[in-house]
């Protein structure tokens, strides 16, 4: 049986970034595929959120430019103090919220909270199933993008 979970997503923009920085702050992880994390409790009562980046599809990072290093040095530039390590369409291409640890909030609770927390409404919400995602994503060998799978899922072209 398949397991749909509620979801928000943003297409990335540098408002998007800025505010992701601002009212996130630094990521819980980052990972050499380009994602970057945070795990915080922002959804509704206190429930655990998961915010993710996805990166682009066939994402390369910056020469130079540590998996680590490079929220910091996007920031850092994005504020006008240091030079960006690429372009933002050539690192991340959309944001995420879903529950985190497997707990279930309606798309509209959850869409309502994401929107409290980042002070952006999402671009879509509602549910999608992230293990068929996944899966295309890995036989694609991360040549898919993960954002265009997901906004189809949301019926968002």
């Amino acid at each position: 049986m398949t397991e749909r979970v509620s979801t928000c997503l943003w297409r990335v923009t540098p408002a998007v970034l800025l505010a992701v920085g601002e009212r996130l702050g630094e990521p819980t992880d980052a990972y050499v595929n380009g994602s970057h994390t945070w795990i915080r409790d922002d959804g509704p009562d206190g429930a655990p959120l998961e915010w993710r980046l996805h990166p682009v599809a066939g994402f390369t990072r910056p020469k130079g430019v540590g998996t680590y290093e490079l929220w910091e040095q996007v920031m850092q530039a994005l504020c006008g103090d240091g030079a960006m390590p690429a372009p933002v369409d050539e690192l991340w291409e959309g944001l995420e919220a879903f529950p985190g640890y497997g707990d279930e909030i309606e798309p509209a609770p959850l869409a309502a909270a994401c929107t409290d927390v980042l002070g952006i409404a999402p671009d879509a919400f509602g549910v999608v199933d992230h293990d068929r995602v996944g899966d295309a994503w890995e036989a694609a060998q991360g040549g898919l993008s993960i954002v265009d799978a997901l906004f189809t899922q949301l019926d968002v072209a």
